[in-house]
């Protein structure tokens, strides 16, 4: 089926959490003021049990995204056709504001590493990526987001940046961001390069969701744990972000050493707090200097 060509402006969602197993009874017996949940797509490619009954409780109260880890549409390997048929399938139940994965491949001649590798930036590999990304979008009948993620080794024939290589991908296969600024953050430390030159190469139009996350600092280098609280330095991205991109959908991920979900609120409401912040001191720009514009 072929995906519309009429695109729609950008819906902000609000402030949201990653769907976790740990929180589905507290998300069920106190309604928390959580604007929207982003579930993890394999987690619920299944056929009937506890997963899809918790799934279909919480979806019935809040607007729901689907983020998946396996689509690989890095590799060299043909689309998983039985991949696709199942996320097709979810997105029918769920009826998400929009599905995401991530830029890398995960594995190669029908392995899978289960983990997040990136790609050389090359111009050969933004051709290959895009016409990947182009055939699940015409399968899945609708825009894709693609998340930049995590990296700690670069490739020799990489001919341009990581950030021109993203933003080249996603013009050529006309597809939407999900902009992980702690992945920005987390790299901009490992290869030693300005997170705000990333940020501010980004397509305006096209960055759909922030993702938020807490990582490891082993000193010489970052890990992206998803298993901490999100640091300053992180926050202060965000904030750029705001002011540069508008108010977009955000959202907290936490996978590891998760915390009770009221915990999880104070950085939700944190975040609130930055965009509300970044908005108001715009709007006042832009009400005695006519040469800002605010998304």
């Amino acid at each position: 089926m072929k995906r519309s060509k009429n695109k729609t402006q950008r819906t902000h969602l609000g402030f949201g959490l990653g769907l976790r197993t740990d929180h589905y009874d507290a998300i069920l017996n106190s309604n928390p003021k959580i604007d929207w949940f982003e579930i993890i797509s394999e987690n619920y490619m299944v056929d009937g049990g506890k997963p899809l009954y918790f799934l279909d409780q919480i979806r019935a109260n809040y607007p729901m995204v689907m983020h998946g880890v396996s689509l690989s549409i890095g590799s060299t390997d043909p689309l998983d056709k039985n991949y696709l048929k199942q996320l097709k399938q979810l997105a029918k139940r769920v009826e998400p504001a929009w599905i995401s994965d991530h830029l890398c491949w995960t594995g190669v001649h029908g392995k899978n590493t289960h983990d997040l590798l990136p790609l050389p930036y090359t111009p050969e590999t933004v051709k290959h990526v895009a016409s990947r990304i182009q055939q699940v979008q015409d399968y899945l009948g609708r825009q894709i987001l693609i998340e930049n993620v995590s990296s700690y080794v670069t490739y020799k024939q990489s001919e341009m940046t990581e950030w021109e290589f993203f933003s080249d991908i996603v013009k050529a296969a006309d597809c939407l961001i999900l902009l992980d600024l702690n992945n920005i953050y987390v790299s901009s430390f490992n290869h030693e390069f300005n997170p705000y030159d990333y940020l501010y190469h980004m397509p305006r139009e096209r960055v759909y969701q922030f993702h938020l996350a807490g990582h490891l600092n082993e000193t010489t280098h970052i890990i992206d744990t998803h298993d901490h609280p999100i640091i300053q330095s992180v926050w202060e991205l965000y904030e750029k972000a705001v002011a540069h991109f508008g108010p977009v959908s955000t959202m907290i991920e936490r996978d590891d050493n998760i915390p009770p979900l009221d915990e999880l609120l104070m950085e939700l409401n944190f975040a609130r707090e930055v965009e509300k912040s970044v908005s108001d001191q715009c709007q006042k720009r832009a009400g005695t200097d006519h040469s800002v514009s605010v998304l």
